[in-house]
């Protein structure tokens, strides 16, 4: 820290009590100041030869026959007051980052100019402040703290302006040139942890981090932060993504708990002036802020109440960088009061936002954005959101509250994203099931609609053949798709399957079979039974067996291609004894349970041996 010594005398400053100051000299004081409840007693010589405003005051305080002159409205108080009573006497004083700017706007006040006598205080600051204070970055920070509380003096005399110029200079400054010494505690360069392909093992220079100096702007109140970060901005040298990791620098350092997603502190008038502010001064350009950041934002404005406005925009910016996001970054809590555990609604609202984004970009920059980073071109980028959205559904599912209309509606959104798997889809799906035993069949098939079974993976298939909680319909479903994939290779269809199961899937045979069914839409949308599951469980292990010996055989040089084809039919066999064990199972036991709400194997057995089989639906199926 620099600083500047005044004065050769040793000081005779005294204390008597709390509010009393004197000069212990052998010259008797003729001149009290009172400088609010403080008295100080001096001496008039030095101090009107140096002060004009003194003498004054003094001439004014004569004429009322009286030796005490009271002074309210002085900037700095008796502190700063008694530095140019020191420096008028002569005495030594110590001027520093944190008294300059206070004795300063004192020496203004007190009007110690030049004209009144030659090397006075007001001149030997100015020399100080411009020649040590802003060519240092930590001073000129610290003066600019000590602005704030003596304003409008200290903005009058452009010295938070000089500061606010010096250090958005040094901020903009070439990193190769910053010499002194700065905060940093943030992860390095890799060149600095020499651990990056350039590294050759021959010592280099020091590398200076683009964004070395946020941590040392976090230290301001948001006010002259605002300022700062204004004029760094305004020079137009620092990149949009260093403004933004120091927005997020200081959104850390100064709103408690925002890391994890809350305020800590009921100071919420305060905290939202801070939120408020931070998304103002937010970079215009698409990419330069992180998307978990963002929606940290967003979660802090939500909790403090921020503007509508405000929050309208940074839910538009987030919906452009939604690919970005994970599924953390998505978990919002619900607003009191409401059952649910997490804010459905406002996903909802950003899975819109995302998808206006894409559909108002320009083709052209959509191309071009794609070329340059295929990652997050439009149809990636509708990729990376539906994997999003899959796990965030997965995560809500677990709410035991959880309406299934936002869980459909939020599913739906994205339903026309094409992706190539849908087992995220069918894991949350999953997940709703077991934590919501109650949903009736309705909501089930509902639910269950918006998975498309032809691209499950074969582990998921084989997890969903034997899931009790799904309807039957969505079981053969997926078991035809098997059978599908399996056959293909050897040419084979599935025109032999009974046309009441063709008749279920989708895109398949409708017209008289499907006439032939409708009076079993109940059963097909019911759970399947214990004893369906007994016997898909025996079969699906004669499936797998097959199906790894099929892998191992699969690396023999000596398999024929008459040998491949007759393993993939014998795979298409036992899928079609599947669909004949359910069948028959269907044809024992007749109308599947119509209970809504049990998923006990034995209360699903009870309800089957009140009802008894159709006699026409039996004909139809022959």
């Amino acid at each position: 820290m620099k600083f500047m010594k005044l004065g050769s005398k040793p000081d005779s400053f005294q204390t008597d009590g709390d509010n009393i100051r004197y000069v212990a000299t052998e010259l008797a004081t003729d001149l009290v100041v009172n400088i609010g409840d403080v008295k100080i007693y001096l001496h008039k010589f030095p101090l009107l030869s140096k002060s004009a405003r003194l003498q004054k005051l003094v001439a004014t305080s004569n004429d009322e026959n009286s030796d005490e002159i009271h002074i309210q409205d002085i900037p700095g108080g008796p502190a700063a007051f008694e530095i140019c009573a020191k420096f008028c006497y002569g005495m030594t004083v110590t001027l520093n980052a944190y008294n300059v700017v206070a004795a300063r706007c004192t020496a203004e006040y007190l009007e110690m100019y030049e004209t009144v006598e030659k090397g006075n205080l007001i001149y030997k600051i100015d020399v100080f402040l411009n020649s040590s204070i802003f060519r240092s970055w930590k001073d000129s920070i610290i003066v600019l703290q000590t602005t704030r509380s003596l304003l409008p003096w200290s903005e009058e005399l452009k010295v938070v302006g000089h500061c606010l110029d010096s250090i958005a200079s040094k901020a903009s400054i070439d990193t190769s040139k910053v010499d002194w010494s700065y905060t940093y505690n943030r992860k390095k360069l890799p060149l600095e942890n020499r651990n990056s392909p350039q590294w050759n093992g021959v010592r280099k220079p020091h590398m200076v981090p683009k964004d070395w100096w946020v941590e040392d702007l976090c230290e301001l109140h948001i006010d002259l932060y605002k300022h700062v970060i204004t004029t760094i901005k305004t020079k137009g040298i620092v990149s949009g993504d260093v403004i933004g990791e120091a927005l997020n620098a200081y959104a850390l350092r100064r709103l408690p708990g925002f890391s994890k997603g809350m305020i800590q502190n009921n100071d919420f008038i305060k905290y939202r002036s801070l939120v408020e502010t931070i998304l103002w001064l937010l970079p215009m350009e698409k990419g330069t802020v992180s998307c978990s950041f963002l929606l940290r934002l967003l979660r802090a404005a939500i909790l403090l109440d921020c503007g509508e406005m405000e929050r309208n925009e940074l839910m538009r910016r987030i919906g452009q960088q939604l690919p970005e996001a994970t599924v953390t970054d998505l978990l919002i809590r619900a607003p009191a009061g409401e059952a649910s555990i997490y804010d459905v609604d406002i996903v909802h609202k950003l899975v819109e936002e995302f998808v206006t984004h894409i559909s108002q970009t320009d083709p052209i920059e959509n191309e071009f954005q794609g070329s340059r980073s295929p990652k997050f071109g439009p149809d990636a980028s509708k990729v990376l959101v539906a994997k999003l959205i899959d796990g965030y559904l997965a995560e809500i599912a677990r709410d035991p509250n959880l309406p299934l209309s936002k869980f459909v509606n939020l599913a739906e959104n994205i339903a026309s994203f094409s992706r190539p798997s849908h087992d995220g889809l069918y894991r949350a799906i999953d997940i709703y099931l077991k934590e919501h035993p109650g949903i009736s069949k309705s909501e089930r098939k509902r639910i269950c609609r918006l998975m498309d079974c032809r691209k499950l993976s074969a582990e998921a298939c084989m997890h969903a053949v034997q899931n009790e909680r799904l309807p039957l319909r969505v079981v053969v479903q997926v078991l035809f798709f098997e059978q599908a994939r399996a056959t293909a290779s050897a040419g084979n269809s599935t025109s032999d399957l009974p046309g009441s199961i063709r008749a279920l899937l989708p895109g398949g045979s409708h017209g008289s079979s499907r006439s032939t069914t409708t009076n079993t839409e109940e059963d097909w949308d019911s759970v399947p039974t214990a004893e369906d599951f007994k016997a898909l469980k025996g079969e699906l292990a004669t499936l797998r067996l097959g199906s790894s010996g099929s892998d191992r055989n699969g690396n023999d040089a000596a398999k024929t291609d008459v040998e491949k084809v007759s393993a993939s039919r014998t795979k298409g066999l036992v899928v079609s004894k599947i669909f004949s064990k359910l069948w028959s199972g269907k044809e024992r036991h007749g109308e599947i349970s119509s209970s809504d709400t049990s998923e006990s194997p034995g209360s699903t057995n009870a309800e089957e041996t009140k009802s008894t089989p159709s006699r026409s639906r039996r004909h139809s199926l022959s």
